[in-house]
């Protein structure tokens, strides 16, 4: 049985018939083409298929449509374009720290929903906010250190007081 559901993602709304068991990793994916979250464990745990909603970082693969019906969902399209990166995309390219690609849109996800908060994480924070996104290539140090370098950017662009 289908119903319709709106969904709001990367500030455009969808109104979408779907079944009622569709999770928001299948409609992301299959329903809308956007591709960068990816599907890991099915469970939440692995943080592969990490998107924000409503700023908070969230796993796709086991919330239900329902959960996130006329709420704010971004995903790693929305965060940037070529043109204009998001800094955490231009600092994880500037630091070389993606390998095979596969867990870096979560990584994405919970690095920005940290900067969105706190613009001079520590490495704990950083740490701590990365901490349920699993990397199996070894690439953690030049991680850590494009976080840091994506804070440094949106410091240097928040405005200063003369």
């Amino acid at each position: 049985m289908s119903e319709s559901i709106e969904l709001r993602v990367n500030g455009q709304c969808h109104v979408l018939p779907v079944p009622g068991n569709a999770n928001l990793l299948d409609v992301l994916r299959n329903r809308l083409g956007l591709k960068a979250a990816r599907f890991g464990c099915g469970e939440g745990l692995c943080g592969a298929c990490r998107v924000l909603v409503d700023g908070q970082p969230m796993p796709a693969c086991d919330t239900p449509l329902w959960a996130v019906a006329g709420r704010s969902v971004t995903t790693v399209e929305g965060l940037g374009t070529p043109q204009k990166p998001h800094p955490i995309q231009k600092a994880l390219i500037e630091e070389q720290a993606m390998q095979c690609g596969y867990c870096i849109s979560g990584i994405m996800i919970s690095a920005v929903a940290l900067l969105q908060t706190n613009t001079h994480p520590s490495d704990a924070d950083i740490r701590a906010a990365l901490d349920d996104n699993l990397c199996r290539c070894g690439a953690h140090n030049r991680i850590l250190r494009a976080v840091r370098r994506a804070a440094e950017e949106l410091r240097a662009a928040e405005p200063h007081d003369a």
